[in-house]
C-alpha cells in the first residue's frame, strides 16, 4: 500500500468513526444528557482549577461513559438488524447494553462526586 493510499484510508477511518458519533447524538436521547454532563463537568473542572490527576480521573470517567454508549448504540443496531421482529433474547440483550450504560453513568457520577465535590463545596462556602 502506498503512503498516499495509507493517509486517505486513516482520513476515511476518521471520517467513519465521526459518523458514528454523528449517529449516536441524532439518535440517543441520552447522549445528549451525557453531553451536557460532560460540558457542566469539564466547565467545574475550569472553574476549580483542578489539578492533573483529577483531571485524569474526570476525563476517565467521562470516556467510559461515552465508550458504554457507543458500545450501547452499536448492539442496538446489530440487534435490531439480527432480530427485527421482538424477540425475548434481542430484548434482554438491549437491555443489558442499557444496564452497562447506566452502571457507567452512576461510576462517572460518583467520581464527579468524589473529584468535583470537596472543592466545590469549599469554592462555595468561601464565596457566601
Amino acid at each position: 500500500m502506498t503512503d498516499r493510499r495509507r493517509a486517505h484510508s486513516r482520513i476515511a477511518a476518521f471520517r467513519y468513526a465521526f459518523a458514528g458519533w454523528l449517529y449516536v447524538l441524532r439518535t440517543q436521547r441520552n447522549a445528549w444528557l451525557h453531553a451536557i454532563a460532560t460540558i457542566a463537568s469539564v466547565a467545574v473542572g475550569i472553574w476549580l482549577k483542578l489539578d492533573r490527576l483529577d483531571w485524569a480521573l474526570l476525563v476517565l470517567a467521562i470516556g467510559i461513559v461515552w465508550l458504554s454508549e457507543f458500545i450501547n448504540s452499536a448492539l442496538e443496531a446489530i440487534v435490531d438488524l439480527a432480530s427485527p421482529e421482538i424477540h425475548p433474547l434481542a430484548r434482554v440483550g438491549k437491555d443489558v447494553g442499557a444496564a452497562a450504560v447506566l452502571i457507567a453513568a452512576a461510576t462517572a457520577a460518583t467520581i464527579g462526586l468524589l473529584v468535583l465535590g470537596p472543592p466545590l463545596w469549599s469554592k462555595i462556602t468561601t464565596i457566601w
